[in-house]
């Protein structure tokens, strides 16, 4: 077993026996050979270099200094980016989004998508009328709700307006009956609410931890108009609607691939909640797909430390790679936003600087966990983006990117590849 195991399992909080056992079932299928050394090896590289265009020495630097240090680069591209959008004031933009979604949009736009239609989702509504919202408003029926207020708006809002019984019972019951002729193709949807949606999106926010979310089924990416003014904000908010203008075509694809399937409406459920697999492996040629993240929820779930792909990290490497293209609009001066692309895995331990010589921190280099961080004002050194997206490079290493794609759109409802 070597140091690179080692040293990999510890960033990854698993046992170095199980990247060896992976290594070695891995070298076998593929018939490569030194996979961990590599990404370990690439990790350190990396490091060094990044470190070092910072202006710190890799072999000297403590772990506060290294997160400062990334944050303050993460703060100036924020403050950069706030600027090159026009200084956005969300308040403002529910009736034209401006900068912030011509630009997104620029970067990425996606194809249409394979969405529920507008009067099936109105009639799924008067079947469940969202009696908060239709107090608030003082509207008879569903129907004049979403003429009065919106399509985009009001179903985005149910997230936060409603309680969790009504959207459990919405949920199980309303899409129990959706078919392929309840679906139909258009595009996707970049929405900012009107400012009046932010006294009932306080309770949304505090357990979101951001004002960006999507509706997969409805292909609607909503952003709360909260005001800007926390370092970092802008580009944590920019970063997740690039993220979700990966994520939901993604999805739309899958919902297509299976409409004329056997059990629609189960998989397309499965695929809403985001389910993941909660049975031991099988046997050692199964690889879990966990199509979420778990840490959020419990850090120490046991799926996290054993091989695993997760689907939500390639929607955020691509995000990053669309950030950027900035510098296809800003030339020479957009290329501090190309400056995170390919760190996403990369993240080591350093010495805390305090406590005695073998004591040190994991410090992620990806660009969500800092970004994520410094919204939080350094409260919480967010790892899990970086530890998740380090598991999908080995895999990645060995299957290359189109391959291991390719296995999870086919896999993901059950949620195990076979390899």
């Amino acid at each position: 077993m070597s140091e690179a195991h080692t040293k990999l399992a510890r960033i990854l909080r698993t046992k170095p026996e199980v990247l060896l056992g992976l290594e070695k079932k891995m070298d076998k299928l593929t018939g490569k050979s030194g996979v961990i050394e590599r990404v370990a090896e690439e990790n350190r590289i990396l490091i060094g270099r990044t470190l070092e265009e910072l202006g710190l020495s890799v072999d000297i630097c403590h772990a506060k200094d290294v997160y400062n240090i990334l944050a303050k680069r993460i703060e100036h591209m924020d403050e950069h980016l706030y600027n090159f959008l026009g200084k956005p004031d969300l308040s403002k933009m529910s009736s034209v989004c401006g900068q912030l979604c011509d630009i997104a949009l620029k970067l990425n736009q996606p194809a249409e998508g394979f969405f529920i239609k507008k009067d099936k989702a109105v009639q799924m509504l008067e079947e469940f009328p969202p009696q908060n919202l239709l107090k608030h408003f003082e509207y008879q029926t569903a129907s004049e709700l979403v003429e009065k207020q919106g399509f985009e708006s009001v179903f985005s809002s149910l997230r936060f307006a409603q309680d969790q019984k009504w959207m459990h019972e919405f949920f199980d019951k309303a899409y129990d009956d959706l078919t392929a002729d309840d679906f139909e193709e258009r595009g996707v949807v970049l929405k900012i609410l009107e400012p009046q949606w932010l006294d009932v999106a306080e309770k949304f926010l505090e357990k979101k931890y951001h004002n960006v979310s999507h509706l997969k089924e409805f292909g609607v990416i909503f952003i709360i108009p909260l005001k800007i003014d926390t370092p970092g904000e802008t580009l944590r908010l920019f970063t997740l609607i690039l993220h979700y203008l990966n994520e939901v075509p993604f999805y739309s694809k899958l919902f297509r691939k299976f409409s004329n399937e056997k059990n629609f409406t189960v998989k397309l459920k499965s695929l809403l909640r985001g389910d993941v697999n909660e049975a031991p492996l099988p046997d050692e040629n199964s690889l879990r797909i966990v199509q979420r993240y778990l840490a959020k929820d419990d850090p120490d779930d046991f799926r996290l430390m054993e091989p695993h792909f997760n689907p939500e990290a390639e929607h955020w490497y691509k995000a990053e790679g669309d950030l950027g293209k900035i510098a296809t609009l800003l030339g020479v001066e957009g290329r501090t936003f190309g400056f995170w692309q390919g760190l996403d895995f990369v993240g080591d331990f350093f010495h805390d600087g305090i406590s005695g010589p073998t004591n040190d921190e994991l410090v992620s280099f990806d660009l969500i966990d800092l970004v994520m961080s410094l919204v939080k004002k350094g409260e919480i050194k967010y790892l899990y983006h970086q530890q998740e997206a380090l598991w999908n490079k080995i895999f990645i290493e060995y299957l290359g990117r189109d391959k291991i794609e390719e296995l999870v759109e086919e896999n993901i409802i059950d949620g195990l590849i076979k390899l």
